[in-house]
Formats: C-alpha cells, structure tokens, sequence
C-alpha cells in the first residue's frame, strides 16, 4: 500500500508510534511525492489542484476517528512548502497525527515548510499530535518551519503536543490561534537541542470570545552551544482566561530566551505568563548517582523524566 524504502519506514514508524495507520485516512509524502492516501467514509482527503499539498473534510458527528499526514525526506538537497487545509465539521471529534522527519547523509541542505490550516466548526474537537526529528550524517541541515494556524468556532477544543527532540538543526514554529466565544486551546510543547541548534517557538493566540480560554506551555532543554526563544502572545479581546508557562533546562553553552506577552483589551480577561530556566539541580545528579547510575546516565534520566 505504501511506496517507501527501509529507511523512510523506519523514520514513519518514529513518526505516527503505535497503531495502525491503514485502518483509518492517512496520507504519506515522501521526497515531494505521494506514497499512499487513504480516504474513509467520513473522512475526505483530497490532493489541491496545483500539487502543494491537501484539503482534509471531516464530517460533521464523526466520532473517535484518526488521520495520519506524516512526510519523511530522505533527498539531499530537497526543499518544499506544503499547505494542508483541515475542515473540521460540527461536533466531531478526532485525533490527528502529523510531523515530518528529514534523514539526509548528503552536503545539501533538506527542508520541509509545512503550513496546516485548521478551521473547527460548533463543538468540534481535535487532539493535534505533531512531531519532528532529524537523521543521517551528511553535512547538510535539516531544516524544519511548520506554521499553524487555528480558527475555533464556539464551543470547540483543541489539544496540540508539539515534539521536537533530536536531530532538527534548525527550525522555526509560528501557531496562531483565534477563539470564538466558549472555545478552548491547550498546547504542549516538548523540545530538546544540541550542538549547534537553534530552535525559535512563537505562539500568538487572539481569545475572541466570552468564556475561551487558552494555556500554552512549552518544557525544553538547550544542551551544547545550541539556542532556543519562546514567544508566547495571548491576546483577551473579551471575559477569557489564559495562561503561558515556559519551563526549560540550560546546560553547557546552551543559550534560552522567553519573551512573554499579554495584552489585555477586556476588563474581565485574566492573563498569567510563567517561566523558569535552570540547570539540573546537583542533589538529583547525587541522588541518580548513588543508586549506581554514572553522571551522564544520570542526567539522560532526569532529562527523560522532564520531557516525558
């Protein structure tokens, strides 16, 4: 069913984790190209008309259904941008697994924009699951920039977990967010860099209506000389609650910049920013130690547990 290589169904299988894919819609790019798509009843994928990417509709009442778009790259050199368009119909409810993974043993740079546009009708919800990664070791970047974007009608949710934990050498992620009246975003977001990283996080989120609410939180860890900023922007335009937190772990010559922003434009929007960046605490580092683990074992533990 599926047209890829040993190498992009190994970087897939990282990608979407357990299940199976074939039992519901899905859609897998490899190197530009299509590799397989998948269609159900309630769930219509249909290509653009000038190749750039997808329109997926999702009809109104499905229930408990997943759609898998993943893209791997594995061509040096190779550098795209992708729009996939999601039409959410009222009251459904669904999971959604995205994210790409470029593997490149190649000099050239490889890179992947991908631009996801989410419109959620009435009482619709969707969890968002996104994930990068990065292999090989050619000397060419790998380079990743999703944008998202997020239009909630009244009374949805949507649940986003971003995951970023290796071999992305640089990336930039743009999400913006506006919210209807009782809408509700929560968003994760899980990011670890090294050697020469740099990884830039921006959220803007526009809380329209009365009763939406927002809470955006990103755990990250900067290691070696790699460098990471997180731009959250909530925006109370009317009676809302919303609520940033960044909370990273600096080591080496990483380097960690939280910029936060609230603005407030009704007198009943209740806005909280959060952050804290530090290095793993000493006493954990002993007490790993004495259960016989080195300190490098020891720090692998702490940041596993601190990402989980």
């Amino acid at each position: 069913m599926l047209n890829l290589d040993e190498t992009q169904l190994k970087m897939l299988r990282e990608l979407i984790g357990g299940g199976k894919m074939e039992d519901g819609a899905f859609n897998v790019r490899a190197n530009s190209q299509s590799a397989g798509r998948q269609s159900t009843d309630k769930i219509k994928i249909v290509p653009k008309e000038n190749g750039s990417g997808l329109d997926i509709y999702v009809e109104p009442g499905t229930v408990d259904d997943k759609v898998h778009i993943p893209v791997v790259m594995t061509k040096s050199g190779l550098k795209e941008t992708v729009y996939n368009d999601f039409h959410i119909g009222e009251g459904a409810k669904i999971v959604i697994v995205a994210g790409c993974g470029i593997h490149n043993c190649g000099a050239q740079d490889s890179q992947h924009d991908g631009i996801h546009r989410f419109w959620l009708e009435k009482n619709a919800s969707v969890k968002y699951v996104e994930k990068h990664v990065g292999a090989g070791d050619g000397k060419g970047k790998r380079i990743l920039n999703p944008v998202t974007e997020v239009y909630q009608q009244e009374g949805s949710s949507m649940e986003m977990e971003m995951v970023q934990i290796r071999g992305v050498d640089d990336t930039e992620r743009t999400t913006k967010a506006e919210l209807a009246a009782n809408a509700k975003l929560v968003v994760r977001e899980r990011l670890m860099t090294h050697g020469e990283q740099r990884a830039i996080s921006t959220y803007v989120v526009y809380l329209n209506g009365e009763g939406s609410s927002a809470d955006v939180v990103s755990r990250s860890v900067a290691k070696e000389h790699s460098f990471q900023r997180f731009d959250a922007k909530l925006v109370g335009n009317a009676p809302c609650t919303g609520h940033t937190e960044c909370d990273s772990i600096i080591m080496d010559e990483g380097k960690i910049l939280a910029v936060p922003g609230l603005e407030a434009n009704d007198v009943d929007a209740a806005l909280v920013h959060e952050a804290a960046i530090g290095k793993i605490a000493g006493d954990q580092l002993i007490k790993l130690m004495t259960l016989g683990l080195t300190e490098q074992e020891a720090e692998e533990q702490i940041i596993n547990g601190f990402l989980k």
